[in-house]
């Protein structure tokens, strides 16, 4: 009888998996809304956008009885609509109370901070430069919290550069919440170097969330080869941590399930990193994991940079 053929030894590769990584308490904390809603006004709920930009996500919370759709126009009477963690312009939750439609509002707290600021700098009389990614929900919720013309986009520091304001203009600056912070960073310089006047916000912008992420993915980055970034191709967040990984000096690939992972990918890599974007839930990572032993004799190792402890009160509607 013929031996049996051997077993190909798998190549051997660490992992480092970041933390903090995947969801933060703004999305925690919308997810919670849409689930609660569901519990106590059953099915359907609708929600307006995507609650978070994550398919799972989504597609979990669809299999409970949510039903996603783009305007108010697609929400019937007699149902509770729920607005998205982005935040939304104040012409939506008007419109749902002039139909008499029951309303929560999912808007991360982080982000409601930001339109509260711009309302603030326009009662005092400044023009808001407003840096972000033209047609994010969030930049489109934030513009739709003052009154039109009074706040200018800028997403590059060409944008910088073309501004048109004086010395003598008041002016004042914000941001999205989901930026990367260097980039931001250098803009921020430039406004300030160009306009001395700029008021700038009380605290930054960015949240805690997306910077914590940012500096674990710099932590592990220069230490691989190839880092995995779990995370929606509509994610803002997740768009830039597979920036930071690249110039931290790693190949990086933005995946959104384990089945995206080409072996082909790790030939010759010795060292992976993993981490997720703020709306990517852990089951994620854990299946991408699984999917790398299935592979690899892996060796897992968690970095850890940060402690997160922060969580959201929910709406008063769903407090009982």
């Amino acid at each position: 009888m013929n031996a049996p053929f051997p077993s190909p030894t798998k190549q051997p590769l660490r992992l480092l998996i970041a933390a903090p990584r995947g969801f933060c308490a703004g999305v925690d904390r919308a997810i919670e809304i849409v689930e609660r809603a569901l519990d106590i006004y059953g099915s359907p709920v609708y929600v307006r956008h995507e609650i978070v930009h994550n398919k799972f996500v989504v597609d979990s919370l669809k299999a409970k009885g949510a039903v996603f759709v783009e305007e108010l126009d697609a929400v019937p009477d007699g149902v509770p609509v729920i607005f998205s963690a982005h935040g939304v312009p104040k012409s939506v939750p008007r419109e749902a109370t002039e139909r008499g439609l029951e309303w929560l509002d999912a808007t991360c707290p982080l982000v409601s901070k930001v339109h509260r600021q711009a309302e603030r700098q326009i009662e005092a009389g400044r023009h808001i430069l407003f840096i972000g990614h033209a047609g994010h929900p969030e930049v489109i919720g934030t513009f739709g919290q003052v009154p039109e013309g009074t706040m200018t986009l800028v997403e590059t520091l060409e944008d910088v550069a073309k501004l048109d304001f004086g010395p003598d203009d008041e002016l004042a600056y914000l941001s999205q919440t989901t930026l990367s912070v260097d980039d931001t960073g250098a803009i921020i310089r430039a406004i300030e170097a160009r306009y001395p006047q700029v008021v700038a916000p009380k605290a930054e912008d960015i949240c805690y969330a997306t910077s914590n992420r940012q500096a674990a993915v710099k932590q592990i980055s220069p230490l691989c080869q190839l880092v995995f970034v779990i995370g929606a191709p509509n994610s803002s967040n997740s768009l830039r941590l597979v920036e930071v990984a690249h110039r931290a000096g790693a190949c990086a690939q933005l995946i959104q399930r384990a089945s995206d992972i080409d072996p082909v990918w790790l030939t010759g890599v010795e060292t992976v990193g993993i981490t997720a974007g703020a709306s990517a839930p852990e089951a994620l990572v854990n299946e991408v994991v699984a999917r790398l032993k299935e592979i690899c004799d892996v060796e897992a190792e968690e970095v850890v940079t940060a402690k997160e402890h922060i969580t959201f009160k929910l709406p008063r509607q769903l407090v009982r």
